[in-house]
């Protein structure tokens, strides 16, 4: 015989102050693990969705970032006679020449100085990207000290907004635009016109070279042509796979805190099924024998226990995966492993969460449960009688 799932959902009921609390435990630990996984996923998101598949970006060889990479005018020259990258309407080819370098900018409100990228553009820079466009004022015009910033930095950080002054390079800078980049990194950066930023920090050199393939197919063999010519020492990247690689290190060094975390916090949540579910065996001594009594098996109260412990576990992890969706309202902001830049992003519920979080609930429902149910299902039937 059988013992119905009701059975163990009008249990659950009956010790509802006992079963909240347990809930109430696996639910926090949940949301722990939950938003760990969410914030190296944003991470993620963030850095992956900058870059744009069928583009390429040239660096020097063994730079893992622009910050560290240099491209000289005459290796630009060269990329430039590339057959492979699309030509634009003015004939020339659709490619921009970028300096990257990083400064130092107080917060709004705390004056907490933190790591800004400034990006020096090229002509085609913004239509080489989608997915950044202009929310407010203009473009910065060519031989002025004028830059726009990205929406994040003009919330975050004190001369950001259009109309101010941000001092660097020697020089004064005058914000005359804001552009939205989504979700993208570039949201977190300051664009200028590439020759005056160079002047201004005196560099001699690019810091990149980014082009758009005529077919992505193509990629392959651009990056052997450019990883093999001795006149270039540069190495190609698919820009999509470039800026994702920059986030491997700090996702990693996440999961891996997240881990550790919901490890220790489990154990609570786990001891405390545990003593829950001990706790219904022992008010149920005389039910269990009668059920054994009128031919339940063994197994069949064994299972019973242990979907008592897994509807635990399941609603536990509902609970603490609904509260964890409310972490998308927010956006955090760290400091880039890669380029030592401050990076803002928000926390991304996918499903790969959900299932992960939902699991791991169900883990510790089953662990909390197992062994009172093995107590349970070998309890003798005259002993569990005399019990009543």
């Amino acid at each position: 015989m059988r013992i119905p799932l009701s059975y163990s959902f009008r249990n659950l009921w009956t010790r509802r102050l006992t079963t909240a609390l347990t809930i109430s435990g696996m639910a926090l630990v949940v949301f722990v693990f939950a938003a760990i996984i969410m914030l190296a996923e944003g991470l993620e998101k963030t850095l992956v969705e900058t870059g744009s598949y069928d583009n390429v970006v040239v660096v020097r060889k063994g730079s893992n970032s622009e910050v560290m990479s240099w491209v000289t005018r005459y290796q630009a020259s060269i990329i430039e006679t590339l057959p492979e990258a699309v030509i634009g309407d003015d004939g020339k080819p659709f490619l921009a020449k970028e300096m990257v370098v990083l400064i130092t900018l107080p917060k709004r409100g705390t004056n907490i100085p933190s790591n800004v990228v400034i990006r020096g553009i090229g002509a085609s820079s913004l239509a080489l990207r989608p997915q950044v466009r202009l929310i407010a004022g203009r473009m910065p015009r060519p031989g002025l000290s004028e830059i726009i910033a990205g929406r994040s930095i003009a919330e975050r950080f004190r001369g950001g907004g259009i109309g101010e002054i941000i001092r660097f390079g020697m020089r004064d800078w005058m914000v005359v635009g804001t552009f939205d980049a989504g979700s993208t990194g570039f949201s977190s950066e300051i664009w200028g016109d590439a020759d005056q930023l160079m002047q201004a920090f005196r560099r001699t050199v690019y810091s990149s070279v980014i082009f758009k393939l005529r077919d992505p197919a193509d990629f392959e063999r651009v990056k052997e042509w450019i990883g093999t010519d001795p006149r270039l020492s540069l190495e190609a990247n698919r820009e999509s796979r470039f800026y994702a690689e920059q986030s491997e290190d700090m996702a990693r060094f996440l999961r891996i805190l997240g881990t550790t975390l919901t490890i220790i916090f489990s154990l609570g949540a786990v001891i405390g099924a545990m003593i829950t579910m001990y706790s219904a065996v022992a008010t149920r001594t005389a039910e269990i024998g009668t059920m054994r009594a009128i031919g339940f098996e063994r197994i069949s109260i064994l299972g019973a226990f242990i979907v008592e412990a897994l509807l635990l576990g399941l609603i536990g992890g509902c609970v603490g995966l609904f509260l964890a969706s409310f972490l998308q309202l927010l956006t955090i902001s760290t400091i880039n492993f890669q380029t030592f830049s401050e990076l803002a992003f928000s926390f991304t519920l996918t499903v790969s969460t959900v299932w992960k979080s939902l699991v791991f609930a169900l883990t510790m429902g089953f662990a909390g449960g197992v062994l009172p149910a093995i107590r349970a299902s070998r309890m003798n039937i005259v002993e569990s009688l005399r019990a009543s």
